[in-house]
């Protein structure tokens, strides 16, 4: 037998729907998102001990693998490739495997949610270890697809995480960290990617950046292992180090191509003093986090 979803509950408050205008329909979608952030923080604390076991996992060189169907899989797949650009991580290190593959990003594929042996084969292929972190994102909490992920993640002594929407589910029931953001019944009946789509986008949000901060991405609130391709990242990269620093526009910039535009290492020089040795060493020493790398520094000179 099923267990009950909220998520398939009729929404008794939008019975009416399809009689509304267009300005009370998006009045009531906006008031029903209103409670998403309520939703997921019930849950923050699930949230931040999966942080935890992502960087614990990252540092014995684990990667990441956010796996889901549908809006579920799509949300995953987006959060995993801005983070290449955003931190420089490697791009196999946080990888999001949507159920159909490719296709699917594109098109509705959604028969393709039923297909555990495909995942299993993809996560083979990928040859995921112990050392490894699953991400499994289902508003239901029962896709086939995403709970034989988990399975195989857990036979491999894998972390393993679960995101739903729902309470008390299958995914919960098998994951080292359940993560429930219950987000109740949508303003179309089971239309999964309004709010429970928009709280597992937070989520995600949440476990990507909250990680890449823990392992020193982040200087103050600053981005600073930015891939610096394009000429807008260039000129976030030159208004850090100013923000960080004090230096003018034109310092900055030539500072920045001075340390072949490594802007952790220019904003330690230029807060330091330091030899370009020095602040690739005391970075090393503090795992990449800046405020940690000038203490060091100043401890010992």
């Amino acid at each position: 037998m099923k267990k009950h979803r909220t998520t398939e509950n009729s929404n008794e408050n939008s019975q009416l729907l399809d009689e509304w205008s267009s300005m009370e329909i998006v009045q009531f979608m906006n008031q029903e998102d209103a409670g998403v952030a309520n939703a997921v923080k019930e849950a923050l604390t699930t949230i931040a001990l999966a942080v935890d076991g992502i960087v614990d996992r990252w540092k014995q060189g684990g990667r990441i693998f956010v796996i889901g169907a549908g809006t579920s899989g799509r949300l995953g797949v987006v959060d995993a490739v801005e983070l290449g650009p955003t931190f420089s991580i490697e791009q196999d290190r946080w990888t999001g495997i949507l159920a159909g593959g490719y296709d699917a990003m594109w098109t509705s594929l959604e028969e393709t949610e039923d297909d555990e042996q495909l995942i299993q084969s993809t996560l083979d292929n990928h040859a995921f270890s112990a050392k490894d972190v699953l991400i499994g994102v289902t508003a239901s909490g029962s896709t086939p697809f995403v709970l034989a992920a988990i399975h195989y993640g857990k036979e491999k002594n894998g972390l393993t995480i679960g995101i739903s929407n729902n309470e008390n589910t299958m995914l919960s029931s098998i994951c080292d960290y359940g993560i429930e953001a219950i987000t109740g019944p949508e303003v179309i009946r089971g239309s999964t990617r309004l709010k429970a789509g928009t709280a597992q986008k937070m989520v995600l949000n949440m476990l990507s950046t909250a990680a890449m901060v823990r392992l020193g991405k982040v200087y103050r609130n600053e981005m600073v292992d930015m891939k610096l391709i394009n000429n807008k990242l260039v000129h976030r990269a030159i208004q850090t180090l100013m923000n960080a620093t004090g230096l003018s526009e034109t310092e900055a910039a030539h500072t920045l191509k001075e340390n072949n535009d490594n802007l952790k290492v220019s904003i330690f020089r230029v807060l330091t003093g330091g030899t370009m040795e020095e602040s690739l060493h005391y970075l090393e020493m503090a795992e990449g986090h800046i405020k940690k790398a000038i203490q060091f520094y100043f401890q010992k000179n």
